[in-house]
C-alpha cells in the first residue's frame, strides 16, 4: 500500500487531482502520523489564495506552500469511516475489528471514495469502482423495510460500507440517490445526469427502545428547529425503522450535480483526532474570521446552542456542526443536522463543546454575548436581537410540544429545559 494518497475535488462537472498527502510517519500511528500535504501546481496557479470550495479547507487555502503537520490533515480524518461503518469496513477488508489507529490508513484508502462534500481519496474511489456490481434500484418501501432483495444486493456486492463511506456515527447509514425513474440507487453507482434527489438514510439497530426513540424523533426535532428560526434544509421522513435525510451538500441543477464543500468544526479549528474538542468561544472567533457574514453565522451558532440545551441534544461534538463553502466565495454554517433527543442515549452522552469558564450546562447568555461581541467584533445588540427572537417559539413548544410533534414522554422531559431557556432569554438586556 502506498505511503501517499491523492485528494480529488469535484468542480465544474468533474473530479480533479488537487493535492497529494505524503505520510511521513509510520502507518501504525494512524491519523497521528506526520504528513506533508501540497496542492498540485496547476491548481495552485489557477486558484491561489482560495478558501472556499476550491480549497481543501478554509484553513488550508490554495497555495504553493506545503502544509507540514504532526498528524493527518483534519479533512482526511473527517473522511475516515467511524462508528458502525468502521466496523463493517474492517470486516470487509478481513481486518480485526479491534484494530484502532493501525487500521486508519487502510480504511482511508478503501473507505473514503464517496464522502459527504466535494472531496474524495482517488485510491479509495478506484477501489470502490472495482467492487461495483450490476446497478439496481429500489423503492422507498424496500429500503425502509430493508427488504431481502435490498440487503442481499448490498451484502453480495460488499457495498454497504462503500455506499456510506464518509458518513460517521453508530447508526448504519447509506447514501442513496433517487433517479429519474423514481427508484433509489447507491449514490456512487448512479451517474449524475440521472440524479434528482440525494439522501442519507439512517437505519435503526438493535432492540434498545431509547435508540429507536432517538431515530424516530429526529424528524420532528428538525421541524421544531425550523420553527425556532434555525437554518434547516429539507423535511426529514421516518418510515418503518429508517430515517430519510435530504442532503444539502448536493445541488441538482440544469447543468448537473454541484457538490458543495463541507468542513467540520474539527477541521475549522484544526483539532486532529476524536477526543479533543474546541470551546464555543474558539469556534465563534473562527467563524468571525472565515465566514462571509460573521454576525449572521455567529448568531446562528449561539441560537443552535440554546436549542440544544432547551431540547436535550447533548451530542454537540466537533463533527456535528460544519461549514459549507461554495465556489463563489461564500462561507457559512451548513443547515442543522444530527439534531435529536440525545439525552435518551443509553450510554449517557455528555455535552462536549462548552463556553469557556461559563458552562455548567446552563450558560449565562449575557456573558456569552459580552464575550463574543468583544472577541469577534460583532455588535452585541444585533446578537441580542437574534437570541431574543427565540423566546416566542420556545414558549410555544413548551406549551404545545405534543401538538407540534413531540412524543409525550419526550415533551415531559424537555418542558423544564424549554421554560428555563425562555426565562433566561427574557431576562437578557
Amino acid at each position: 500500500m502506498n505511503d501517499e494518497c491523492t485528494i480529488q475535488l469535484f468542480a465544474e462537472g468533474g473530479w480533479h487531482d488537487v493535492a497529494t498527502v505524503v505520510r511521513t510517519g509510520p502507518r501504525e500511528a494512524g491519523w497521528r502520523a506526520a504528513t506533508y500535504t501540497g496542492y498540485a501546481l496547476d491548481w495552485a496557479i489557477g486558484h491561489a489564495g482560495a478558501r472556499d470550495a476550491w480549497a481543501l479547507a478554509s484553513g488550508m487555502p490554495v497555495s504553493f506552500n506545503p502544509f507540514e503537520l504532526a498528524h493527518w490533515p483534519v479533512v482526511l480524518i473527517d473522511m475516515l469511516p467511524q462508528g458502525y461503518g468502521r466496523g463493517e469496513l474492517l470486516r470487509q477488508l478481513r481486518m480485526s475489528e479491534t484494530m484502532e489507529e493501525a487500521a486508519d490508513w487502510a480504511l482511508l484508502m478503501h473507505g473514503a471514495g464517496n464522502p459527504i462534500g466535494n472531496l474524495r481519496i482517488k485510491e479509495a474511489a478506484d477501489w470502490l469502482r472495482q467492487q461495483a456490481g450490476p446497478t439496481q434500484g429500489f423503492t422507498d418501501e424496500e429500503v425502509a423495510l430493508r427488504s431481502d432483495d435490498f440487503m442481499e444486493y448490498l451484502a453480495h456486492f460488499g457495498l454497504f460500507v462503500a455506499g456510506s463511506s464518509g458518513v460517521q456515527g453508530e447508526w448504519p447509514k447509506v447514501l442513496l440517490t433517487r433517479a429519474r425513474d423514481g427508484l433509489l440507487y447507491l449514490d456512487h453507482a448512479l451517474p449524475d445526469d440521472q440524479a434528482t434527489e440525494h439522501f442519507i438514510v439512517k437505519f435503526g439497530r438493535g432492540p434498545n427502545p431509547a435508540l429507536s426513540a432517538i431515530l424516530r424523533n429526529e424528524a420532528p426535532y428538525m421541524t421544531l428547529a425550523g420553527n425556532l428560526g434555525l437554518r434547516v434544509h429539507g423535511a426529514l421522513r421516518f418510515a418503518e425503522r429508517a430515517l430519510f435525510v435530504p442532503r444539502f451538500d448536493r445541488v441538482v441543477g440544469s447543468g448537473g450535480v454541484v457538490r458543495l464543500a463541507q468542513e467540520s468544526v474539527a477541521a475549522l479549528t484544526q483539532r486532529a483526532g476524536f477526543g479533543v474538542v474546541p470551546s464555543h468561544d474558539e469556534v465563534c472567533r473562527l467563524l468571525a474570521r472565515v465566514c462571509t457574514d460573521p454576525l449572521q453565522e455567529i448568531g446562528e451558532y449561539i441560537r443552535r446552542d440554546i436549542a440544544n440545551l432547551a431540547l436535550g441534544n447533548k451530542d454537540n461534538h466537533a463533527r456535528n456542526t460544519a461549514l459549507q463553502r461554495d465556489f463563489n466565495g461564500h462561507i457559512a454554517l451548513t443547515p442543522l443536522y444530527d439534531f435529536a433527543p440525545m439525552y435518551l442515549h443509553p450510554d449517557g452522552i455528555a455535552r462536549r463543546i462548552r463556553w469557556e469558564g461559563n458552562d455548567g450546562g446552563a450558560p449565562d447568555w449575557s456573558r456569552v454575548l459580552d464575550t463574543v461581541s468583544e472577541q469577534c467584533a460583532v455588535p452585541r445588540h444585533a446578537l441580542l436581537e437574534q437570541v431574543k427572537g427565540m423566546v416566542a417559539p420556545l414558549r410555544e413548544i413548551a406549551e404545545r410540544g405534543v401538538d407540534m410533534g413531540l412524543e409525550p414522554g419526550i415533551f415531559a422531559f424537555v418542558q423544564a429545559g424549554l421554560t428555563g431557556q425562555v426565562r433566561r432569554l427574557e431576562e437578557l438586556t
